[in-house]
């Protein structure tokens, strides 16, 4: 927490965060020419916010993409301020989000999701609880089936008997324990711009294991925040079983 608010102390990382917001994944370069600043002090206000966790990187063929991870923010939210009167706050902000999507819908890119979360487990055990069904069934209650060779299907299937495959996909790449990268759609789903796409890296950080999940070419922000939701679940379901050996009980809405 201290680190966070030390890199909120600062104006030009609060204006990098801003930035962020408006346009998340942008290049150090990009960021540059916001900023007006060179790369070399826009480098030490990066480090400061990724200490914080409060930007995450992910690299995209040779360029490192810069998100903005809201959690560290979230945290102080729920520490400081859930506590006295969340109710107003949840209304006013989402009537302030949605004013604000309304007056710039037609010029936003299309959405994307990226989560960052840190394991206390080793990279191979976190890659394990990606590709073995088992773990999946486990912490995400589907069987993630595959043979897991670039170009394969891949399937997402429920763990009845019934053999219904809720998200199908092709593995784009892979490269264990690092990068996995898979195309996303149900079955006789209808995509005029092609499936969305998740990529899964890690990143071993310190004792740890950084996770980042970024979720692309999703329709618009009605589809960002159904699959936001369940994200968060399944990663926070993920952490607790890759770490403790015991998932997340089943949500209401997911029963």
């Amino acid at each position: 927490m201290d680190r966070v608010f030390k890199a909120l102390a600062d104006p030009t990382r609060r204006f990098v965060l801003d930035t962020l917001r408006e346009n998340n994944g942008r290049t150090l370069g990009e960021l540059c020419e916001s900023v007006q600043m060179t790369r070399q002090s826009l480098t030490q206000h990066l480090g400061v916010l990724e200490a914080a966790r409060l930007v995450s990187t992910v690299r995209k063929g040779r360029e490192k993409l810069h998100y903005l991870n809201p959690v560290p923010l979230h945290e102080i939210q729920e520490r400081w301020i859930s506590a006295f009167d969340r109710p107003r706050l949840d209304a006013l902000s989402a009537l302030k989000q949605k004013a604000e999507s309304a007056m710039s819908a037609e010029n936003e890119p299309r959405p994307e999701f990226v989560h960052t979360t840190y394991i206390a487990a080793t990279p191979e055990k976190v890659w394990e609880c990606l590709m073995d069904p088992e773990a999946t069934a486990a912490y995400w209650f589907h069987h993630n089936v595959s043979d897991w060779q670039p170009g394969s299907p891949w399937a997402h299937r429920r763990l009845d008997e019934s053999g219904i495959d809720d998200v199908v996909g092709t593995v784009v790449e892979i490269e264990a324990p690092r990068r996995l990268v898979l195309t996303w759609a149900g079955p006789d789903e209808e995509r005029p711009d092609g499936p969305s796409r998740v990529t899964f890296e890690l990143k071993p950080y310190g004792d740890t294991v950084q996770l980042t999940v970024t979720h692309v070419n999703l329709r618009d922000e009605k589809e960002l925040r159904q699959i936001s939701g369940g994200w968060s679940f399944v990663l926070s379901s993920l952490k607790s079983y890759a770490e403790t050996g015991k998932a997340l009980p089943l949500p209401a809405w997911g029963a």
